[in-house]
């Protein structure tokens, strides 16, 4: 949706308060809304924007977050470009912006450098920082592991290219309407369900585990987001590919990262600690004693 930069000059950068991304976010965001009356409706089109979105959500939680930001497996460089390639089909920019921006969000959450902390305020947190100028750079410092491939320096340049190619396909298969409902619509639903995490999960939900920011546990965010409504658990300990840490809690993403597991795309999945899983805020009451919080970086990389 924009050009992507290394880190560059602050000075540059706060020209405007906004980037070059709110024309084409407030673009996309009408042809959404105006889709009963640009092109067809019907339930076989919603289905089809559901499905685009599913699809795509499972390629960020699992590709940008879970891999890339967190690298909670280890996989084939081939299977690595892949997961990028689907990850930047969302429109959130390229995979080495979002890894970096997302690595300092965990080492200074909720705090004034926090990249996009509800403490700035729900509209800041959701969406207000991913179209400020004042994020539009990163630091390659951040990523030094991810910055050795040419490949992703490249999709990350040209990160438009996965979403035209995703377009192109729809419309190729069934025409505007294909093309409206599952570029367009789904990508506004994707996004905001993706920013739901910024913003509504540090909010509004449960504190299983002592953090020293915000995040909370919300099973509705989770549904929607293929597991990451987990996100207290995610916060306090973040190497794990896993983010429900109990049967109950539903992670699609997991799943997903199991049966690639089962076929050799991925291995080395790393999980929870049974001793991390059950020191929770209540067991420590319990024994009389006082939860130190786990400060962000501790399992951030």
């Amino acid at each position: 949706m924009s050009e992507q930069t290394a880190a560059t000059p602050k000075t540059e950068e706060m020209a405007s308060p906004f980037s070059s991304l709110i024309i084409p976010f407030a673009t996309v965001h009408l042809l959404a809304f105006a889709a009963p009356l640009i092109a067809h409706c019907s339930w076989k089109l919603a289905g089809l924007a559901l499905g685009v979105y599913y699809a795509r959500m499972a390629a960020i939680t699992i590709g940008y977050h879970r891999y890339f930001a967190h690298k909670t497996f280890r996989t084939s460089r081939a299977f690595q470009f892949v997961l990028a390639f689907l990850s930047q089909t969302s429109m959130q920019r390229g995979v080495l912006w979002w890894s970096a921006h997302h690595r300092d969000h965990h080492r200074y959450s909720d705090t004034e450098k926090d990249v996009h902390s509800p403490m700035r305020g729900i509209f800041w947190s959701h969406v207000g920082w991913i179209l400020s100028s004042e994020h539009t750079a990163f630091d390659e410092s951040r990523i030094k592991d991810l910055m050795k491939y040419p490949e992703l320096r490249w999709l990350n340049t040209w990160h438009l290219v996965p979403p035209a190619a995703l377009g192109v396909a729809l419309f190729l298969v069934g025409g505007w309407d294909y093309l409206v409902w599952g570029l367009f619509v789904s990508t506004v639903m994707l996004w905001h369900g993706t920013f739901l995490v910024n913003s509504l999960n540090h909010l509004w939900g449960t504190r299983r585990y002592a953090t020293t920011d915000t995040s909370r546990n919300n099973p509705l965010i989770a549904v929607l987001t293929m597991g990451e409504g987990w996100h207290n658990n995610h916060h306090y300990y973040q190497s794990s590919a896993n983010q429900g840490f109990r049967w109950w809690e539903i992670d699609g993403s997991f799943y997903l990262i199991r049966l690639f597991q089962l076929v050799g795309l991925v291995w080395d999945v790393r999980t929870a600690p049974r001793k991390i899983v059950e020191n929770t805020i209540k067991a420590a009451a319990q024994r009389g004693e006082r939860v130190m919080p786990i400060g962000p970086m501790l399992e951030a990389d």
